[in-house]
């Protein structure tokens, strides 16, 4: 019985992980990829989301309560996983490492971005561009920004390479080894996005 939990678990988790919160992912990058076309462009983009009919339902059930599982459950697979990098040193058990270490990183970085946007807004501060100028123009805020949005395309991109796994959608060698390429590739491809956009607010 407990089997059948932590195997239903895992599968949620994985799941979740790609559907909806990979998705929203995406959308967070493209939407604030549109500051590189200017303050007025972000601040037209941004306001649009804002103003989703049905956002806090939108937002509660599709990204707040799938991340609130995702992380949790992650990090119990984070401290009770056995990293065997140090031993053998394969590609795959160094990314198995690397998906534990970014997805705490990420567990940090979207409390603290939920604090600084989300929670600043409900006590009446503007989600605008001046407000991620103003963010971002300090130095270490910057940095820490880059690190944690490169960690959290990580942590999705290498996820998806495991969802095609435990899914079945992957089996053979040759499958996963396509699979890695792909998975990295998007990795690359979104860190640009995500780094244009930061850079852009600067």
């Amino acid at each position: 019985m407990a089997g059948n939990r932590e195997f239903f678990n895992r599968r949620l988790h994985s799941l979740l992980g790609v559907i909806p919160i990979g998705l929203f992912l995406i959308q967070h990058l493209v939407v604030n990829h549109f500051a590189t076309g200017g303050e007025e462009s972000f601040n037209k983009a941004a306001g649009f989301m804002e103003h989703l009919p049905f956002r806090i339902i939108l937002e509660t059930f599709i990204i707040f309560l799938p991340i609130l599982f995702h992380a949790i459950y992650g990090l119990y697979i984070a401290f009770t996983a056995k990293n065997n990098a140090s031993r053998f040193g394969f590609f795959r058990n160094w990314m198995f490492l690397l998906q534990r270490v970014t997805g705490v990183i990420t567990l940090i970085f979207i409390v603290w971005h939920v604090w600084q946007t989300r929670v600043q807004a409900a006590f009446g501060a503007e989600v605008n561009f001046q407000m991620m100028e103003n963010i971002l123009s300090n130095p270490f805020m910057l940095w820490f920004y880059i690190i944690c949005v490169v960690s959290a395309i990580f942590h999705f991109a290498n996820g998806l390479w495991s969802f095609c796994v435990s899914w079945g959608i992957t089996i053979s060698p040759r499958s996963q080894l396509i699979s890695t390429y792909v998975t990295m590739g998007i990795f690359v491809a979104l860190s640009i996005v995500g780094i244009r956009a930061i850079f852009a607010f600067v």
